[in-house]
């Protein structure tokens, strides 16, 4: 009989990682048990992941509220637009502590109806019935409480506008909040910027620095390097970063490649098996009900083992079976798919039979499927053991 079962993700317990902790013996261990107690054999081409929560802990990369004051008293002056944050007290409070810190006032941009990741302020209805226009208007704090009043978010129950405003003014310095879309808007407040859009960074760049903006930072080039000894990233700076105490940052993890090379070397010397490696932050998927998309993050992952590279190449079995073989059933249905997914062309970009698939990049697929394994609570499995991916119907 066909083997029944295909893609299978379990979660993998392990130990709470610490500064200095050796992930690629404490990760190549906890497979290897989680093996011996569930009985499942290790094969070529499983996928074995880590969050970038445990590889920044073991890295110890972290930073002060006043680490990132420093770097931002030393690029900017007293004066800082800071336009388009994520509403999160995890992902962006400590962030935005250490900005008003570093200088003397903040003018707060906020985009509206909703944040980058999906966090809304207020809702369409409300902006369609006020007659605004998220395109073109911008609205001053006065004006936004007159048209919207006091709005807490749907599942915080924060009043996002008023959290930031106060978090600004308990660090000392002066708060302007204005609502806009257009990042050239702030230049008129100062042309000292700090833009912390995810996604959308180098083209907000690119608009700043051609209207007159003078000293523009992303979120990504803060804590580049170190600061009095700090953690750091060199390529993300702060974007990735977490709430680890009320006065410290948890880093993105960097320097990540050698990590996931040296695990699947040590888990084939262990098995004799040749496994992919990964690690992975937020999966790239949008929360239906609260308009969430979770990707704060500024990749799925940062690291990953040479087998995880391109997308997938995959026929739609619905469309063979409804239109290729409509004529065929049962056994026979069967053995003509089998068919085509054998002699399938090596690249099905463009091609009718592909279509429906999902476009999308083999490390954003497995690690949006690993953070939806793993949770962010207290599950307990910060490592996800992932089999079956790379199946097919075919696969017996």
């Amino acid at each position: 009989m066909s083997r029944m079962v295909g893609t299978v993700s379990r979660g993998i317990r392990a130990p709470i990682i610490r500064e200095g902790d050796d992930l690629k013996a404490i990760v190549t261990e906890c497979v290897l048990e989680a093996s011996r107690q569930e009985g499942f054999e290790i094969r070529d081409r499983d996928v074995v992941a880590m969050t970038e929560a445990i590889v920044a802990r073991a890295q110890g990369n972290y930073a002060t509220v006043d680490d990132i004051a420093a770097d931002v008293s030393a690029k900017l002056g007293d004066t800082v637009g800071v336009i388009f944050p994520i509403l999160s007290r995890n992902r962006f409070a400590i962030c935005l502590r250490g900005i008003a810190k570093g200088c003397k006032k903040v003018v707060l941009m906020l985009s509206y109806p909703s944040d980058e990741v999906g966090n809304h302020l207020i809702d369409w209805e409300s902006m369609d019935k006020q007659g605004v226009d998220p395109y073109r208007d911008v609205l001053s704090l006065d004006k936004y409480r007159e048209l919207f009043g006091y709005r807490k978010h749907r599942f915080t129950g924060v009043d996002y506008v008023e959290y930031y405003s106060d978090l600004i003014r308990e660090c000392g310095a002066e708060v302007e909040v204005i609502f806009a879309n257009d990042p050239r808007e702030i230049l008129k407040y100062t042309k000292d910027v700090i833009h912390c859009d995810i996604h959308t960074r180098v083209r907000t760049s690119r608009l700043l620095k051609a209207a007159g903006g003078e000293r523009i930072y992303g979120l990504d080039e803060i804590m580049t390097a170190p600061v009095n000894g700090s953690g750091y990233n060199e390529k993300y700076g702060l974007l990735g970063s977490n709430k680890a105490t009320e006065d410290k940052v948890k880093l993105f993890p960097r320097d990540c490649q050698e990590l996931v090379v040296a695990i699947q070397e040590e888990l084939l010397k262990r098995t004799g098996k040749r496994v992919e490696v990964m690690v992975y932050g937020d999966g790239a998927f949008k929360d239906p009900i609260g308009k969430i998309w979770e990707l704060a993050d500024p990749v799925v992952s940062p690291a990953y083992t040479a087998g995880l590279e391109g997308t997938p190449n995959e026929l739609k079995l619905k469309y063979l079976a409804d239109n290729d073989f409509a004529d065929l059933s049962g056994e026979a249905l069967r053995e003509a798919i089998k068919g085509e997914i054998q002699k399938k062309d090596s690249d099905l970009v463009g091609q009718m039979v592909s279509e429906g698939t999902t476009p999308r990049r083999l490390t954003d697929l497995i690690g949006s499927l690993c953070d939806l394994t793993s949770g962010s609570g207290d599950k307990g499995t910060p490592i996800v053991f992932i089999q079956g991916y790379f199946d097919n119907y075919t696969a017996e």
